[in-house]
């Protein structure tokens, strides 16, 4: 049976924020394998300066990643929207192996196969150091957040 991954293209304003949120909720576990999943096999990204494409990349590269960003927590709010891709802003908190604590701000276009896997990703993303006091997202967004939308700075 082919891989589904509900809510599947055409997008409306309700099915984009959906689509969204599941990102959103998938990253936040920090597990690469169940991420993965969201993708097509053959999926092309770029993220920043690097450019994967494949599942078996993909979890290399998440796996790198969360072993370096520590206590990661990430929203994603829905930008806009047409057909079968989506754009989205985030932001995202981490602290590194040495302590010091970053927010990650981004902008990511997401392009979808008929059965709502993820062919493609592009994501542009420059980071801030913050102090401890300065952090605003903690853990998972509540069940009764989701949908809003990030602050602006």
């Amino acid at each position: 049976m082919p891989e589904d991954r509900p809510p599947h293209p055409p997008f409306t304003q309700e099915t984009a924020r959906q689509k969204v949120q599941a990102a959103e909720d998938a990253w936040n576990t920090r597990d690469p394998h169940r991420v993965a999943l969201a993708y097509t096999p053959d999926s092309v990204w770029r993220n920043r300066d690097t450019f994967l494409s494949g599942r078996e990349e993909i979890v290399a590269f998440l796996t790198r990643k969360w072993e370096r960003e520590l206590d990661y927590a990430l929203r994603k709010s829905l930008w806009s929207f047409q057909g079968n891709r989506i754009s989205v802003r985030f932001q995202y908190e981490c602290r590194d192996t040495e302590g010091r604590w970053w927010r990650s701000y981004g902008n990511e276009q997401w392009e979808f196969d008929a059965r709502g896997l993820m062919r493609r990703r592009e994501a542009s993303i420059n980071d801030l150091e913050i102090t401890e006091a300065d952090r605003r997202i903690h853990g998972p967004r509540p069940a009764a957040e989701h949908g809003a939308d990030l602050p602006v700075r």
